[in-house]
C-alpha cells in the first residue's frame, strides 16, 4: 500500500505572515496517514522550517540549480536546500519547462543534485493541450521520463516521486476527466516498470491539475493516483486540510 503525498506548492505567492498562518494551521491537523509537504518560496524556507518545528509537516522546495556551487548568480543549491531541512524538491515543474525554457537535460541534472543530497526529487510530467490534440501524450511523457530514467541507477531512482501535470488542465478552466488522469498515471507506472518493476509497484504518482476540495475524492480514488502536488488551493489551511482528509480514501 502507497501512502498518500500531498504536497502544497505555493508558487510566488504569500507576505511572511500569511505563511506563518498558514503553516501553523496545516501542522494542527497533520495525520499520520498521508504524507504533508508544503513548497514555499527560496527566502521563506529557513522561516518556515522553523514554524513547522517539531511537526511531521515536511519541506520542500519548488526548485534547484543544476550545478553544485559557484558563480551562478541567484541559484540555489541542493546543499543549500538540504542545509535549511528540504526533503522535497520540485524538478521539472511544467512552469519551468514553459516559462524559463528548461529542457529535459536540465531537468537531469537537476534531478541528479535532489536525489544526491538523500533529498527527493519529484519529477513533474506532462503534456500541453496541442500535443494531447495530436494524440502524442504517451509519446511526450516518456520522453520526459526516459531522459531521467535513463540516466539514474536504482539508488538514485529510489528517491523519486513522479508528479503528472496536464499543462492544459492548470488555471485554464479546463479540467481532464478521471479516466484522462488514470489513464497518464497507469502509462507512467508501466513506462517506470520497464526500467525497474520492484520501483514502479512502490513509486508514488501524484496528480498536479488543478486538485481542489471539490474533485480531490473522485481523483485520489484512482488506482494509480498516489496523492496531489496542490497549486491554488494550497494557499488557504481550510481547503488544503479538507484536500489531505480526502487524500485517505481505499482504493
Amino acid at each position: 500500500m502507497r501512502k498518500p503525498l500531498v504536497m502544497g506548492n505555493w508558487k510566488m505567492n504569500l507576505t511572511l505572515s500569511e505563511a506563518k498562518t498558514l503553516c501553523e494551521s496545516i501542522k494542527s491537523h497533520y495525520s499520520e496517514e498521508v504524507d504533508m509537504v508544503v513548497c514555499p518560496s527560496y527566502p521563506y524556507l529557513s522561516f518556515v522550517a522553523s514554524v513547522l518545528g517539531g511537526s511531521e509537516v515536511k519541506l520542500g522546495a519548488q526548485n534547484v540549480s543544476a550545478y553544485d556551487n559557484g558563480a551562478y548568480t541567484g541559484d540555489v543549491s541542493s546543499e543549500m536546500l538540504e542545509d535549511v531541512g528540504c526533503k522535497y524538491v520540485l524538478a521539472g515543474h511544467s512552469e519551468r519547462r514553459a516559462v524559463f525554457g528548461e529542457t529535459d537535460e536540465t531537468v537531469l541534472k537537476k534531478v541528479k543534485q535532489i536525489v544526491s543530497r538523500q533529498m527527493t526529487a519529484v519529477l513533474c510530467v506532462g503534456e500541453t493541450l496541442e500535443e494531447r490534440q495530436a494524440n502524442r501524450v504517451s509519446e511526450i511523457i516518456s520522453r520526459q521520463l526516459n531522459a531521467v530514467l535513463n540516466s539514474l541507477t536504482e539508488e538514485e531512482a529510489s528517491h523519486l516521486v513522479i508528479a503528472y501535470e496536464p499543462v492544459w488542465a492548470i488555471g485554464t478552466g479546463l479540467a481532464a476527466t478521471p479516466e484522462q488522469v488514470q489513464e497518464v498515471h497507469n502509462l507512467i507506472r508501466k513506462t517506470v516498470a520497464k526500467f525497474d518493476a520492484n520501483l514502479a509497484k512502490g513509486l508514488r504518482i501524484v496528480y498536479g491539475g488543478s486538485v481542489k476540495s471539490s474533485n480531490a475524492k473522485e481523483i485520489f480514488s484512482l488506482e494509480d493516483v498516489d496523492g496531489g502536488l496542490i497549486g491554488g488551493a494550497s494557499l488557504k489551511g481550510d481547503e488544503f486540510i479538507k484536500i489531505v482528509k480526502l487524500a485517505i480514501c481505499e482504493k
